[in-house]
């Protein structure tokens, strides 16, 4: 299936499992992406930055893909094929729509400053990844370094129409979506996704200002999952308790440079990794992290009893 413009629900970031070794743990991956299925998940994204994308070898990351594909069969996988060059960047989507990709999520490189220069590149990636292919727009500055403001995303999205999705993770961001969809309300905007990220920070109000849901990663994408679903179903106050039961965990694991060493840790915690482990370079949690972790685990059971590990 092709990504489009009515993609909506929650997308996980997914991790990519190692052996301490620095193998990829091709079992845990099968797990996770099952996983992912089962609790019910719209799709998910691989080969994103929480995914280690740049340590894999370009026949690990297509492997990886192919499994998503098979585990979510029917859902769209999204694959992250931001790169230096065009010419990485076209061969990793033909191979990854060839192999059942729903479309590519590409972030501009941390050169760019200028509306033009941004809406360039865009536009120059999608000619050389194809126009057949939907791309998602990833807008994340606090990584990136590239600020997208409202007026160069409705551009790209008026010069491109393979762009279906923005990934909208500037912080704060919750007026740039607001302003989104003003636009798209009167007539300036052709309609797109605008699923959120930033770890779920934010997913409470941004859902109220017009996101279509989630494509990010956090140790727990059931709550992610349960805060749409509320969110769209009109009930706020359930939607806010249980994000406030796991905001002390979710910002935890938003640490930049240790946080994906916490999700993981969850995550083996939680039976479905085997292991913590990163690919070198990466960082280790310290056996106080580990303890501290635990603590925010334990409480969160009080709540929501799949924390109760």
């Amino acid at each position: 299936m092709r990504l489009d413009s009515s993609a909506a629900g929650v997308f996980p970031i997914s991790p990519t499992p190692f052996l301490p070794d620095g193998a990829i743990d091709w079992a845990s991956a099968e797990k996770l992406f099952a996983f992912y299925d089962a609790i019910g998940s719209d799709g998910v994204t691989v080969l994103g930055i929480m995914g280690e994308a740049p340590k894999l070898e370009p026949g690990e990351a297509l492997q990886l893909l192919k499994l998503a594909v098979k585990h979510l069969a029917g859902k769209p996988v999204i694959v992250g094929v931001s790169a230096p060059g065009f010419a990485a960047m076209r061969s990793l989507a033909r191979e990854a729509m060839e192999a059942g990709a729903a479309g590519v999520m590409i972030a501009p490189p941390n050169t760019l400053r200028t509306d033009d220069q941004i809406a360039v590149y865009y536009a120059q990636a999608i000619e050389a990844i194809g126009t057949d292919v939907p791309v998602v727009v990833q807008d994340y500055p606090l990584i990136t370094n590239v600020v997208m403001t409202p007026g160069v995303i409705r551009r790209i999205v008026s010069e491109n129409a393979s762009v279906v999705m923005l990934k909208a993770e500037d912080w704060p961001g919750l007026e740039k979506i607001s302003t989104l969809r003003k636009a798209q309300g009167e007539g300036a905007l052709r309609p797109i996704a605008i699923l959120v990220a930033n770890g779920g920070l934010f997913l409470d109000f941004e859902m109220e200002r017009g996101a279509d849901g989630s494509n990010t990663g956090y140790a727990f994408p059931e709550m992610l999952i349960d805060v749409v679903r509320l969110s769209k179903a009109g009930r706020r106050d359930a939607a806010h308790d249980l994000f406030d039961a796991h905001l002390p965990l979710l910002r935890y694991e938003q640490q930049p440079g240790v946080g994906l060493a916490v999700r993981k840790y969850v995550l083996m915690r939680r039976g479905l990794l085997a292991s913590d482990a990163q690919r070198k370079p990466g960082t280790a949690m310290s056996a106080t992290a580990k303890a501290e972790v635990d603590y925010l685990l334990a409480r969160l059971a009080r709540h929501d009893k799949r924390a109760a590990l």
